[in-house]
């Protein structure tokens, strides 16, 4: 029977479902429990007759509703064996909602074959009472059958036409292969077992068997569309083709109907379009009847199908709305809006898809050929057995035209190319003309073409008609579009077909290429030989194109390969042939050529995206340049990512091709990327891929397969990434045995594959295979606790394993390769022999992290015996497993014999108490272990551990001093000090004997914490009984265990029977009690501390040291009996006592209370009271402790919240009393009672008032009681809310108080008020007072106060408010009998005033004004008078800065000549002077004869105004300094102002600072200073304070140096001499050091940063002056031998303090010295490369200089070997400060070293160690055990030396 007639039947589908389910009753039975689970199924009421049972159970099901009865259809056609007929109107119509029946009609009258498909009636049922309808419809479904039928004949007629007739160019046998289809998504056929259909090669022609499984989805709800994605070529139109010429051959009889279209033809049809039209009038029109056809096609849509091929051709822009376009009504067959139930496939390039494909469509990839396929399509393309064999030989010789035969459409070719070049050739030289793609191509167009005649106009024709087609979006060509010659001679050679583009109502003839490449071609043709194409418009095609597996567009565009095309006939292969077409020469042709490749290698630069990188490879591989490919080789990044997008063979034997020419290695990274099954066998060989890394649903085992074919091949690959695949364990059989052939992989990852046990272990047991491997990855795999062990098992055995971490969904190996590989181990039987030794050498350490892996005691038990066995454990992790106490006791009993170096993890096990106390006890004993944590309320139980007893005997030799000094060793090792944290454990008092006993067993207990437990008073006294018996504990925590005062009580009884306990910090709210013993100590003695160096502990010992305790209490209620109980228990307390108490209020009675108990505590060092509220009544109180208890020293009492108690020690009985009582609100009714306390007290050297209330009251009072208080230093009263009335007051009373040497006043912002007293009467006081606000009425009282004060010397008056006239009126009314006194005004108007007004109110003084200073930019004026006033002073000093002397005043010159007539200083500094002003200073100069000190500083004057200075300063014979700097003047100005030096005998100080001196200016310099025998300092810069002579940093060179020379025997006072950076050579330097010996006194020689090399250094060897004290050479080109004869020079030198030679290249000339140099302070060897051989008897002198403060060795190559020296020394060196040991060679065992010898020198502040080769964490360990050693970049702040 034909499907038809079974479509079209009369059997009902009622009873053939129930004729199915009578066979297999049990199974519906089991289905009628499933799905009815509640409904009583028992057989009373069941019928006897089983068809009748099946009916009754089917109706029970239907009335469950439709859900339930879907469910059940698909169960049956899922599980039972049902007929292809049956299943499809089964799932169709009662498999979706829209089938489902309101009432299934199974009764007595209707027997199984009593229902139809819905729509369809039996032929014998009534419709309605007339006879005419029931013969309608037998008439509507007989049309349909005709038209069904002619559908097939129409087909079978169709390509029984398309036979190729002998005699046409193109024929050929049409061989067709099925290519490799792989599903994408998860509706692919259940026997599809990885996704890929591959089909039968073996096949016969006409047959394929897989063809069907394209639509034998049997998911619940699988999609009807299908869409069948395939590069270019891959065969897409011909598959759709034979699927139609199958259907048509009866093949596919699930179909009734089936329609092909062609996109590229639907885009012609431009007007209105319905799907009727679609079917019946673009494909074929039915005899009769098309409304009755229409609608049959309708009712049974499931047996209809439509294939689209080229949706990836779809250039309509409509949207899918519009009822006109073609991609509308696909849309709606996709989306089942019409012909609801038909099935739907489309061909496509991969790209974007459209967006109106439903998300549930199911893709196809079609992947084209692999080996087998190609070799059957050319055993079928070729007839006879000769020919097949030589073609076969051929492609097998030729790996590229190999590779490039995948694609099917390139195959083709390449057969037909062969078929003509075959005959008459060589083996190999037919493969040889097919290089590329597009010599392919080129050879199929010669082959086609005439036998001696290349068509150049028609295929030029041909290329110009592509061109235009591919740059308007046309595919299809009418006749008017080609030229009639250029379609014959296309139609001739088969490179076109026609076709017939039909539409509604009309029908054209249309005209295209026969494949779309194929019209790329002949485009690419036409631009590289056309003449009217340019190399800019070539150019412009040369493009890249990404396409990613995107859905957000509908358009991919026609290109495809016209850059790949072009980039191939850029070859030079093409080049003839090009030239022949264009008929132009081969020049030409290579200027177009040239042009191409240049456009890829501007490609190759840029940074492209993963699929441009393939088309860029495909193109530059088809150029055949091995110089673009190189280029582009080397242009890929290192890391090359390829990310969502479809890949195939052919893609990747391109990049392959490229790599080749690359020498550095690269990353491949391959993620969700459609990968063609067989990609990886493309990379064989390819030695430049070092990470590979796959990661894709899609790679399945095929995928694997190919993959272990390649991997041996690839010699440099390192690193191996198969993620998140489909891979099963037949592809993981296929791995293993790849991977032992690749020993050079370091990273393996298999991660999110689902890996099943055998899978896993099968990998790992290839681990001792691949010596090189560092990491594996199997995460996210599903493995069994048996198999688990078996991995630890190989973690353990496996000599390279150092970690194995599972974790949730980790499971990784880490692995260390061994120096030596397993191959060279094999190789040499004496390194075999050595294995063993080696081994032991080389310990490995093993990392196990097995969490959350439900493992049990029985597994603990299996791994406790694996891991005796195995090597030292580094971690054990069984975190969260099912241990419970019996498999955590066991782990705690084995710890010892595993070998833990650092932790054991035995967390969330379900760990009890009383499991706890058992873990406890074992491990108590265990020598390494260094802390114990249980903590039952967070489920932790981690236990850590040191190293083992013989690694640290190890340590130690490896420690030992090298030299004579040797450390005090112990005969055993010393055993760790274990920290034990038993918290939240809920412990009771009850547990504390047996937790004690288990603890008395503990070697060396340090730390014990038991917070957060129940041990209330009671425990914490039973506690305290015990501790004597747990050893000497370093640190105990008591917190959280809900203790009040009774426990500390308890808990102070310790500080007496407990040698250890230093610090007791017990806080009452928060419940922290802390007990500790002295840091110092711990990080001595504690073996944790520094385990690598602990052989040095007791370093020459350290002496005894008196411990200071410390007692806090916080947060609690002090009354006075717990008080007096608890200093009466804090009497007992050995040593220094600190105690600090905190409580929110301490009332008085209290305060009394521990006040009177202070004289009780003779060792209390410290009282701290914080946190607290004190009464008003407190300050006065703790005022009088001062009587009370004289070993006070100290009371701060800070805003009656905070106050501290500082006491002597009984050696410090001396010394005075410092009280400060800030922020109490003390006012005027406490000054008295407070004074009075205070006079009680010896010696009160400070009080601190500030920040209370005094006002001017309270002062006024404090100041009337300031004789009674014995203050001898500072009394503060700042923010004391005062005014101007206290400051007058102030100044009142400074005659009553004769012991006040300073006060200063601020009334402004900053308010303070300070005052200072001496033990004695101070005969000079000083006054300053800021920001006053003084009015006018405050003057005269101003003034009679100031005039009363006899010994004031010194006023400062700072913003004041005090105006001209008020000054003038101060100045007037100041009278004293005698003295000084200096007054400084600052205030804004200083500045505005100007210099005359100012000078008008210093000549209103009543005293002799002997200072005048005017700062306008400081806007200050100071002004010294002497009383009484004389008529002729003697001294008078005068100094005018920063002010305009341009105007002249006659009477104001009289007035200053009288007043300033032996004025001895005039200071002129940042001023402008004119002609007057300069004639009024030279009329002042003439008369001060006994002018010492003339300045002019910082000024502008012209050559006039310095004519005038030098006259009037030729007269002053007595000048004793003149400084004449940083004046703008030329050389000219210079001479003249040096002409002023003449005669200038007396002359002590000169400073000629930033003028310009020139040679000749030097000459005459030089000259005078012959004359001055007193010159003390003479400056040549600026910002330099210098003595004798400073000409540093200036460029006097060689010439300078000679003519300094020249004079320096005239100098025989000479002191200081700094010549440093002045471009002085060899020759200058010699000729100095020859005078130098005649400088008989000179003391500092600085010669740095000059080019003054050995000559000079010998010179000064020579006749160094005997009372040097600093050298200074740095920088100077010094070498060895100039160094050493230095040092021979300066050895035994008395008075040398500071030498300096660093950056000179000393090597092994460092100076050392057998004398010694008593005074040396300093010496700087900084970068002079000295290495520990040098440093040797460096570092003996260092002994031989007694007074070495500094030592500065930076920057040079020391190592160990010196820092053993410099320790051993440093014990010696008493009055060393600091040493400098920066950018060394020195590791952590030197710096261990310094600093066991830096304990020995208290006075060391500090050694310098930043950048030298020392990890950070030993950088923390060193600094805690010595603070003094400095790692920072930056200088720290020295420490304080121990001791002090």
């Amino acid at each position: 029977t034909d499907p038809i007639s079974l479509q079209l039947g009369t059997e009902n589908l009622c009873g053939c479902l129930v004729r199915l389910l009578s066979k297999d009753p049990e199974w519906l039975s089991a289905k009628m429990k499933f799905f009815l689970p509640n409904m009583d199924l028992g057989s009373g009421d069941q019928s006897p007759d089983p068809t009748q049972r099946v009916i009754q159970q089917l109706s029970k099901l239907h009335t469950q509703g439709q859900s339930t009865w879907q469910e059940f259809i698909h169960c049956v056609c899922m599980e039972l064996d049902v007929p292809l007929d049956l299943e499809v109107p089964l799932l169709s119509i009662w498999g979706h909602g829209d089938g489902f029946p309101r009432q299934l009609d199974i009764g007595e009258e209707s027997q199984p074959d009593s229902q139809l498909h819905p729509g369809l009636k039996r032929p014998h049922q009534s419709c309605g009472s007339s006879p005419r309808p029931k013969q309608f419809k037998k008439q509507e479904q007989e049309l349909a059958k005709r038209y069904l039928q002619l559908l097939r004949t129409s087909a079978r007629q169709r390509y029984a036409d398309r036979t190729p007739r002998p005699g046409q160019p193109l024929a050929f046998p049409q061989v067709y292969i099925p290519p490799i289809l792989q599903w994408s998504r998860a509706s692919a056929p259940f026997d599809a077992q990885e996704g890929a259909v591959t089909g039968d090669p073996k096949a016969e022609d006409g047959t394929d068997v897989n063809i069907w499984d394209l639509f034998n989805t049997k998911a619940n709800r699988g999609p009807r569309v299908t869409v069948l994605l395939g590069k270019a070529g891959m065969g897409k139109t011909t598959l759709a083709h034979r699927l139609c010429q199958k259907w048509a051959d009866g093949q596919l009889d699930r179909f009734q109907a089936l329609f092909l279209f062609e996109f590229r033809q639907l885009n012609m049809i431009t007007g209105f379009l319905t799907l009727p039209q679609l079917l019946f009038d673009l494909y074929l029109r039915p005899e009769a009847g098309p409304e009755a056809v229409f609608e049959y096609l309708q009712e049974n849509a499931n047996g209809t199908l439509l294939i689209f091929d080229g949706l990836d051709e779809v250039f309509q822009t409509a949207g899918p709305e519009d009822p006109a376009s073609a991609l509308t009504l696909f849309s709606r067959l996709c989306r089942g809006t019409l012909l609801p139930g038909c099935w739907v496939m489309a061909t496509s390039r991969p790209g974007k898809l459209p967006a109106c494909l439903p998300t549930e469509v199911a893709t196809v990839h079609m992947w084209g050929f692999d080996g087998p396929r190609v070799e059957e399509y050319v055993s079928r393309f070729f007839n006879d057995q000769p020919s097949q064999e030589a073609a076969l030989a051929e492609l097998r010789a030729d790996r590229r035209l190999w590779s490039m035969c995948a694609l099917p459409a390139l195959c083709r070719v390449a057969c037909l190319c062969l078929y003509h070049l075959l005959p008459g050739s060589s083996p190999g030289q037919s493969a040889a003309l097919l290089p590329t793609m597009t010599q392919n191509y080129v050879q199929m167009v010669l082959t086609l073409s005439p036998q001696g005649f290349l068509p150049a106009e028609s295929l030029l024709g041909l290329g110009e008609v592509a061109l235009q087609g591919l740059e308007t979006g046309k595919i299809i060509f009418s006749a008017g579009d080609i030229p009639p010659p250029v379609m014959a001679f296309g139609a001739a050679l088969g490179l076109m077909t026609s076709c017939v583009c039909m539409g509604p109502g009309h029908q054209e003839t249309g005209y295209a290429f026969t494949h779309l490449s194929l019209q790329e071609f002949f485009a690419a043709l036409h631009l590289m030989a056309s003449p009217q194409v340019d190399k800019d418009t070539l150019s412009q095609h040369v493009t890249l194109t990404s396409r990613w597996v995107q859905r957000s567009k509908a358009r991919l565009g026609l290109i495809d390969h016209l850059p790949t095309f072009l980039a191939g006939l850029a070859s030079c292969a093409c080049r003839p042939f090009l030239s022949l077409l264009a008929q132009q020469d081969e020049a030409w042709v290579g200027t177009k050529q040239a042009a191409v490749v240049q456009a890829l290698r501007k490609l190759a630069t840029r940074r492209l995206t993963g699929p441009k990188v393939v088309e860029l490879c495909h193109c530059v591989g088809e150029t055949q340049v091995p110089e673009l490919a190189g280029f582009t080789a080397q242009s890929l990044p290192h890391q090359m990512p390829f990310h969502n997008f479809l890949l195939t063979y052919t893609d990747l034997a391109a990049l392959t091709n490229i790599l080749g020419h690359r020498d550095a290695p690269i990353h491949l990274d391959f993620e969700g990327c459609p990968l063609e099954p067989r990609c990886p066998e493309a990379l064989a060989g390819c030695g430049q891929v070092e990470n590979l890394s796959f990661k894709s649903r899609k790679c399945g085992d095929a995928f694997a397969k190919a993959l272990s074919r390649c991997l041996p091949t690839m010699g440099s690959l390192k690193k191996l990434g198969l993620a998140g695949s489909k891979i099963t364990a037949q592809g993981i059989s296929h791995l293993v045995q790849a991977l032992p052939l690749c020993p050079q992989l370091e990273e393996i990852s298999f991660r999110d594959n689902q890996l099943k046990d055998w899978e896993v272990l099968s990998i790992v047991e290839v681990l001792p295979c691949l010596p090189r491997l560092r990491k594996l990855d199997l995460s996210l795999s599903n493995v069994s606790v048996s198999t688990l062990l078996s991995l630890t098992n190989v973690a353990v055995t496996c000599p390279t394993v150092r970690m194995l971490q599972v974790r949730k969904a980790d499971l990784i190996f880490l692995l260390s390769p061994p120096t030596e590989t397993a191959t060279e181990l094999q190789g040499d039987p004496d390194l075999r022999g050595n294995a063993n030794q080696r081994k032991e050498a080389q310990r490995r350490s093993l990392a196990l992290r097995l969490q959350k892996c439900q493992l049990g005691v029985h597994d603990v038990e299996v791994l406790i015996a694996q891991l005796r066995e195995g090597p030292h454990l580094d971690e054990v992790d069984l975190s969260g497993n099912q241990l419970e106490d019996e498999g955590c006791q066991l782990m705690a009993e084995a710890a010892p014999r595993l070998h833990i170096a650092r932790k054991l993890d035995l967390s969330s096990n379900g760990l009890s108490l009383a499991g706890a106390c058992r873990v406890l006890s074992a491990v108590s004993m265990c020598r390494t272990l260094a802390e114990l944590h249980v903590s039952l309320l967070h489920k932790t139980v981690v236990l850590k551990f040191a190293p083992e007893p013989e690694e640290q005997e190890v340590i130690q030799k490896r420690a030992a001093f090298p030299g004579s000094l040797t450390f005090q060793m112990p005969s055993d090792p010393l055993p760790c000090a274990p920290r034990i944290r038993l918290t939240h454990c809920a412990l009771q008092a009850q547990h504390l004997e047996h937790l004690c006993k288990a603890l008395g067993g503990s070697c060396c207990l340090r730390h014990l914490d038991l917070s957060g437990n129940a041990l209330g008073d009671k425990g914490v006294a039973l506690l305290a009984q015990l501790l004597p018996g747990l050893g000497a504990l370093q640190s105990l925590n008591l917190s959280e265990n809900d203790l009040s005062l009774d426990a500390v009580f308890s808990l102070t009884q310790c500080f007496s029977t407990l040698p250890w306990l230093v610090h007791l910090d017990f806080s009452s709210e928060s419940q922290r009690v802390i007990l500790r013993g002295d840091g110092r100590d711990r990080d001595l003695s504690a073996a944790g501390s520094l385990p690598e160096f602990q052989a040095g502990a007791q370093f020459l010992g350290f002496g005894q040291r008196r411990i200071s305790r410390s007692f806090c209490l916080r947060e609690c209620q002090l009354e006075p009996l717990s008080l007096s109980r608890l200093c009466e228990t804090l009497e007992k307390c050995p040593g220094p006592l600190e105690v600090k108490l905190s409580c929110k209020v301490l009332s008085d009675q209290s305060l009394e209370t521990l006040l009177h108990h202070l004289p009780r505590l003779p060792e209390l060092s410290l009282l701290q009271l914080t946190q607290m509220e004190l009464s008003p009544r407190s300050p006065l109180l703790l005022a009088d402790i001062f009587s009370l208890c004289p070993r006070v020293q100290k009371v701060d009492l800070r805003s009656l919240h905070h106050a501290t108690l500082h006491f002597r020690s009984s050696e410090e009985q001396e010394g005075g009393c410092c009280g400060r009582f800030t922020g109490c609100g003390l006012s005027q009714e406490h000054v008295e009672p407070l004074c009075w306390l205070l006079s009680k007290c010896e010696d009160l050297s400070q009080l601190d008032l500030s920040a209370n209330l005094l006002g001017d009251a309270g002062l006024r009072c404090l100041l009337e009681c300031l004789p009674q208080v014995p203050i001898s230093g500072s009394l503060d009263l700042s923010h004391n809310g005062v005014s101007q009335e206290s400051v007058l007051y102030l100044v009142e009373t400074l005659p009553s108080c004769p012991r006040i040497r300073e006060a200063s006043v601020n009334l402004g912002s900053k308010q303070s008020f300070w005052v200072h007293f001496s033990r004695q009467e101070e005969a000079r006081k000083t006054l300053r007072l800021s920001e006053c606000s003084f009015g006018p009425e405050h003057v005269p009282r101003l003034a009679t106060g100031l005039s009363q004060a006899l010994w004031l010397t010194e006023l400062t008056l700072t913003q004041c408010f005090l105006g001209l006239e008020q000054l003038t009126i101060l100045l007037g009314l100041l009278k004293w009998p005698a003295g000084l006194l200096t007054l400084r005004v600052e205030e804004p108007w200083v500045g505005k005033a100007g210099v005359l007004t100012l000078l008008e109110v210093c000549a209103q003084a009543s005293g002799n004004v002997t200072e005048i200073s005017i700062s306008e930019t400081q806007q200050q004026l100071c002004i010294q008078l002497e009383f009484p006033h004389h008529e002729n002073p003697e001294a008078t000093t005068l100094r005018l800065a920063h002010c305009d002397l341009g105007t002249h005043h006659s009477l104001l010159a009289r007035q200053l000549m009288e007043t300033c007539a032996r004025l001895r200083q005039l200071s002129l500094s940042q001023v402008n002077l004119c002609e007057a002003s300069a004639l009024l200073l030279q009329s002042l100069l003439l008369s001060l004869s006994e002018l010492k000190n003339f300045r002019l500083t910082s000024s502008c004057v012209s050559s006039s105004v310095l004519a005038h200075l030098t006259s009037g300063l030729s007269h002053c014979h007595h000048l004793e300094e003149l400084d004449l700097s940083n004046n703008q003047l030329g050389e000219e100005g210079t001479k003249v102002l040096t002409g002023a030096l003449e005669g200038k005998c007396w002359l002590k100080r000169l400073d000629l600072s930033h003028l310009p001196l020139g040679g000749s200016t030097l000459v005459a310099l030089t000259q005078g200073l012959s004359h001055m025998t007193l010159l003390q300092s003479l400056r040549l810069r600026a910002a330099t304070s210098l003595e004798e002579l400073g000409l540093s940093h200036n460029q006097i060179g060689d010439t300078g140096a000679q003519n300094l020379a020249a004079v320096l025997p005239g100098l025989p006072e000479l002191r200081k001499i700094d010549l440093s950076a002045n471009g002085i050579g060899p020759a200058g330097g010699a000729r100095l050091a020859e005078c130098l010996p005649l400088c008989r006194h000179l003391e500092e020689l600085m010669l740095g940063y000059n080019a003054l090399g050995d000559p000079t250094a010998l010179g000064l060897a020579r006749g160094l002056p005997r009372h040097l004290r600093v050298l200074h050479l740095t920088s100077s080109h010094l070498g060895p031998e100039g160094a050493l004869s230095l040092g021979q020079a300066l050895d035994g030198c008395p008075h040398m303090e500071e030498i300096s030679l660093a950056e000179n290249n000393l090597a092994g000339g460092v100076p050392h010295f057998h004398l010694g140099l008593p005074l040396l302070r300093q010496i700087d060897l900084v970068s002079c490369e000295i290495d520990n051989q040098t440093a040797k008897p460096l570092t003996a002198s260092f002994v031989l200089c007694p007074a070495l403060e500094e030592i500065m060795l930076s920057w040079n190559l020391l190592g160990d070997d010196a820092a053993a020296d410099l320790a051993r020394v440093l014990p010696q060196m008493g009055r060393l400060k600091r040493m400098d040991l920066e950018k060394n060679r020195i590791t952590a065992y030197g710096a261990w070293l310094l600093a066991e010898g830096l304990a020995q020198g208290s006075g060391i502040q500090v050694i310098r160690l930043w950048n030298n080769p020392i990890h950070p964490e030993m950088v923390e360990r060193l600094q805690s055990q010595e603070p003094r050693l400095d790692f920072a970049f930056f200088d720290n702040q020295p420490q304080v030396p121990h001791g002090t």
